[in-house]
């Protein structure tokens, strides 16, 4: 009988996949990042596409954001099931750290590497969203969304944007430890997609996600779509760093609260 893993036996393997991902070369670490970054923009993408025109009416609102958020998982279940390096879920190497499995410098190594990675991945889907024409579809009103939503991602303060990136990636770290329970794909597939589901549907802010979400909306801005969405001129290259840097900084401290609180139950007394 196959049953899920306890607490305490995820954080032993939890901990175990960091001396791997720590010590994982330049090149390979690179190209599953490349492919984190592009898999979560196909769920990225998808969950626009679904939702666009609902989300755009107040009536529909809540449908639409509950539509996305259905749809949006299927990146994450791209990475857990078919292998790749995705910065937020790699949050969860602290508890090698604190296990003293890994050190610092491998920890910090792969989180860099893997960040750019997933930022090549996103803008490699950006360009080929573009180059499909998709903005056009639906009169240009996919275009429109698609500015109006990279609008409402740079526009709140930072602190803001921090909070949300806080909760987001509390939200993908439990459901990268549900995906490390689990011992089918059936299993895998259901336990990462509430807690993804939940934090679109929250409106939380993925610093990958956004890698795509953002430069696809200064994309569609420039070719002339988003013309009346308000605020539009504030979309630009800095605005997508201004949220980036928001997103990134509270998405480590989500995912790091989530690894050294399972870490501080489990396993404190042990590495003593």
């Amino acid at each position: 009988e196959l049953k899920s893993l306890t607490s305490a036996e995820i954080l032993e393997k939890v901990s175990d996949s960091a001396v791997p991902k720590a010590g994982s070369g330049v090149l390979k670490l690179l190209i599953l990042a490349i492919l984190a970054g592009a898999y979560i923009a196909f769920g990225a993408q998808a969950s626009a596409m679904v939702s666009f025109n609902l989300v755009a009416d107040a009536s529909t609102f809540g449908l639409g954001k509950l539509i996305s958020a259905v749809v949006f998982p299927v990146g994450l279940m791209m990475v857990v099931l078919c292998g790749a390096e995705l910065f937020t879920g790699n949050m969860l190497m602290v508890t090698g750290l604190a296990s003293k499995k890994i050190k610092l410098d491998g920890l910090v190594r792969n989180w860099v590497i893997v960040w750019l990675g997933n930022l090549v991945g996103s803008l490699i889907v950006v360009a080929l969203i573009y180059w499909c024409g998709v903005g056009a579809m639906n009169g240009g009103a996919v275009g429109d969304a698609m500015v109006s939503v990279a609008v409402g991602k740079v526009t709140p303060d930072w602190l803001v944007l921090m909070a949300k990136g806080i909760m987001c990636n509390v939200m993908v770290c439990l459901a990268v430890w549900i995906g490390f329970s689990a011992r089918t794909v059936v299993d895998k597939v259901l336990g990462t997609m509430l807690p993804i589901s939940f934090f679109v549907a929250a409106g939380f802010e993925h610093c990958v996600a956004n890698m795509f979400f953002l430069p696809t909306g200064l994309l569609m801005k420039s070719a002339g779509f988003g013309a009346a969405v308000a605020n539009a001129g504030a979309l630009d290259v800095t605005a997508i760093l201004y949220n980036l840097s928001a997103a990134t900084v509270g998405n480590i401290i989500g995912g790091v609260l989530v690894g050294l609180a399972y870490w501080f139950v489990y396993a404190r007394n042990k590495a003593k």
